[in-house]
């Protein structure tokens, strides 16, 4: 195995890639800025840019590095998709070396606390033909498919069982980490453990666009962490695609995405508030005005506020790599398009500490002012959640007064 290592953001040195490594890795990872290495035949410089993760491509190993640690950014990743909440890092270890090494331990940590107090059951309805009546006999089938045969018996009944949705999950999920490189023994032996003591389980292929969630109440409780790891895994670790004869498949993470659904579920626990006041830019749809008054300039801020049908807050989280540390113009003009169209006196632009510096800005005519905020990634989890703290503190001063609200549904 060829081993290539690269940094989030950072230029690489020469790298000797066949062309077809060459296609398969931009086919897998777009966002790689792929360089002619000048007077060298077939090496590249190669450019990571948001994306990190593990990607093996046949013989190569490509691991791609992100700027902060691996643990904080599974921690991120995990908060984002709801695993706890924020409080003492569950992936406080000795740093890996990528993320899948990261990974794959707190999972089957994950799964031994959860299997520790017993599998996990529930009542399923199965429909079968048997030669013995078991819970309720479906007879419009049993005349439609059998006539005046009296066996088998077409029956409908609860069966209660471990081959639910909650297993389903982690029985694929670590399936998908199995199927990966992981150097760790201990890891290894975890992840068969897993597989065996699911052997009733149903081995269901999840789509990583489609990965359904898991109610939780206080009877099932135990299992969100394992649960929301498995989501984590099936969502980002399902990859799989063959370009010019390379199959390239692998665990890879978007950390603008992260950002935005970590920043996003951080702020609604903060602010007190449920997934309808303060929802994800898909929960936008029918609530979001359009920025013309003909409706053709549609607008999908990441972070806002809703009260009744008024929003009372607008804003961006953005994790992109920025000039000078300083906020670009287009997202400036994008933060003034959303404030302008939900008649608000401002928006905010929040982005990861580095990226861009605190700045207020005043805009000549129509009086909005833009903000930009910083939240800090890298320090201990005390200091995020101070972070997220302040952050929530700004949100809330950011409200218009009554008054502002009700001159606005009056214009």
């Amino acid at each position: 195995m060829r081993p290539i290592n690269l940094k989030e953001y950072k230029r690489s040195g020469p790298e000797h890639l066949s062309v077809a490594e060459r296609d398969a890795l931009k086919a897998a990872v777009p966002s790689v800025t792929i360089e002619p290495a000048e007077g060298e035949e077939d090496a590249y410089h190669l450019t990571p840019g948001s994306t990190v993760g593990a990607l093996d491509m046949g013989r190569l190993s490509v691991i791609i590095r992100p700027k902060l640690e691996v643990s904080r950014v599974l921690y991120l990743a995990s908060y984002a998709m709801g695993a706890f909440k924020l409080r003492n890092d569950p992936f406080a270890f000795a740093e890996a070396p990528d993320l899948v090494a990261a990974l794959a331990p707190a999972f089957v940590r994950a799964a031994q606390r959860a299997f520790g107090r017993g599998l996990l059951h529930g009542y399923q309805t199965e429909e079968e033909a048997l030669y013995t009546v078991r819970g309720r006999i479906a007879f419009a089938e049993q005349v439609r498919r059998r006539f005046d045969v009296p066996l088998p018996v077409e029956v409908r009944y609860d069966d209660f069982t471990d081959d639910i949705l909650a297993n389903q999950l982690v029985k694929a999920a670590g399936a998908r980490l199995g199927a990966m490189r992981i150097a760790d023994r201990e890891s290894r032996d975890g992840l068969r453990w897993i597989d065996a003591t699911l052997a009733n389980v149903s081995l269901v292929a999840f789509r990583p666009s489609d990965v359904p969630s898991v109610e939780f109440d206080r009877l099932n409780a135990h299992y969100r962490e394992v649960v929301e790891l498995s989501r984590l895994i099936l969502r980002h670790a399902t990859f799989e695609s063959e370009r010019g004869g390379v199959r390239a498949s692998g665990f890879l993470i978007d950390m603008n995405v992260v950002f935005q659904e970590f920043v996003t579920r951080a702020l609604r626990e903060e602010l007190g508030l449920d997934g309808h006041a303060f929802p994800a830019d898909t929960g936008l749809r029918g609530r979001m005005p359009t920025l013309d008054e003909g409706g053709d300039i549609s607008l999908g801020p990441d972070l806002s506020w809703w009260e009744g049908g008024d929003c009372v807050f607008v804003g961006d989280a953005k994790y992109k790599r920025t000039e000078n540390n300083r906020a670009t113009n287009a997202d400036l003009y994008q933060a003034l398009a959303y404030a302008t169209a939900v008649d608000l006196p401002g928006a905010t632009l929040i982005y990861a500490k580095g990226e861009a510096e605190p700045r207020k800005r005043r805009v000549r005519h129509a009086g909005k002012l833009l903000e930009v905020i910083a939240v800090d990634l890298s320090g201990e989890i005390e200091d995020l959640r101070t972070s997220i703290a302040t952050l929530a503190k700004h949100v809330r001063s950011r409200k218009p007064s009554p008054q502002h609200q009700r001159s606005g549904r009056a214009a």
